[in-house]
This record gives C-alpha cells, structure tokens and sequence, in this order.
C-alpha cells in the first residue's frame, strides 16, 4: 500500500482533518523562511494531539544539529527530514531517530549520488533554485526509472494533486507520496475536501 504524507501542518484544526481523512504521516516545517514555518512550541501542542498511528515528521533546511536534536526531542519526533544541503556525514548524525534525505532532481536520477547517503529513506522533489520544497511544480516521474533500484523506503514529492498522483504512483511506484500545496486553501491552510480527495485518491491508486 502506498502511504500518503500530508506536510506544511500550521494548525490543530488541519491535522486533525488530515488524520481523519486517513493519513499515514504529517509533516512539520522548522524552516523560517517557509511560509509554511510552525515554531516548535506550537507543533509541540498539535502533536500531543495526535493518534499515536500517526509518523511526525519534523522538516529541516541546513539547520545546525544541536538544533535539530532540541526540537526532535520537545516534538516528539518520529523522523527527521533533510531538505537542504546536507551532506553525508550530517545525515548520519541522528541516531535514535529514522531519517529522510531530499534529493531535488535538476534532471534525470543519479543513483551513484544517492547511494552514500545512509538515511532510512530517500525524498524526490522537484528542484527549484529559490525554495526548498512546496513549490507546487511537478517532478518528471519517467526520470525516475531507476527508483526501483533502491532498497529503502521512497518517498515522492513535487507537484502532486489528486489529479496526477495516479499516474504518478503508476510510473515511479513509490511506498510513500508527500503532498503541500496542492491541497490548500492558501499556504499555510489546508483544504480539508482537498486532503480527503487526495488520499482518497491515492488509496484507490494503490489497489
């Protein structure tokens, strides 16, 4: 079954509707300059709220790690996710905790680039040179033709909607899908019928 990851959570109200719709994980964005930045006091709040089913994801960009290490813990975090430039060494430093490596792909897939990362899981997302993330541009799914390859788990990002996330599961078959923008009301606000819609969607395009 593909799991489906509801990230850019600002608010109770939006998590609960996410979780409701059947959501496997939500993510949470400690990068300030996102529109989509929750202080961690307030994602603290939101996630003692939670079932505990539900993966918390704590999402970082080139944050130092004694940082990092402060806020998985006051969360509760259950993954941390690097979505700036860090490197391998980096990646490696967070033991007791999984952890998840964006790759923001320019073009066609460097498996050679990616195997030295030593993560639990890998993230594709489309590239953009100004934003880390929750662009809302789509990725190239046929350029992943080598995704199988990789024995972790595979999370895809980029662009998805209800409208594309079947093809997308189809081509590049991930084990998880991540989605922001494209089930908002406005960045920072999700859309509860857009959550419901989406993951609707990608159950049935799972089956």
């Amino acid at each position: 079954m593909v799991r489906a990851k509801i990230c850019g959570i600002t608010n109770l109200a939006d998590a609960l509707d996410a979780v409701k719709s059947g959501c496997d994980a939500l993510g949470f964005i400690f990068y300030k300059k996102s529109p989509r930045y929750i202080n961690p006091g307030k994602a603290k709040e939101i996630i003692e709220r939670l079932p505990a089913r539900i993966i918390k994801v704590g999402v970082f960009v080139n944050s130092p790690k004694a940082a990092i290490r402060k806020i998985a813990k006051l969360c509760s975090l259950d993954m941390l996710q690097f979505h700036g430039d860090e490197g391998v060494n980096f990646c490696s430093g967070f033991s007791g905790y999984k952890t998840i490596k964006v790759f923001r792909l320019k073009s066609s897939l460097s498996l050679k680039d990616i195997a030295p990362y030593r993560t639990y899981a890998y993230l594709f997302d489309t590239y953009n040179r100004k934003k880390f993330g929750g662009t809302g541009h789509v990725l190239g799914w046929k350029s992943l033709k080598g995704l199988r390859k990789i024995k972790k788990p595979i999370f895809l990002a980029g662009g998805l909607s209800e409208k594309n996330v079947r093809e997308a599961i189809k081509t590049a078959r991930p084990d998880w899908v991540d989605v922001s923008s494209s089930v908002e009301a406005r960045p920072g606000k999700k859309d509860p019928t857009k959550i419901k819609k989406f993951i609707s969607t990608v159950r049935k395009s799972a089956l």
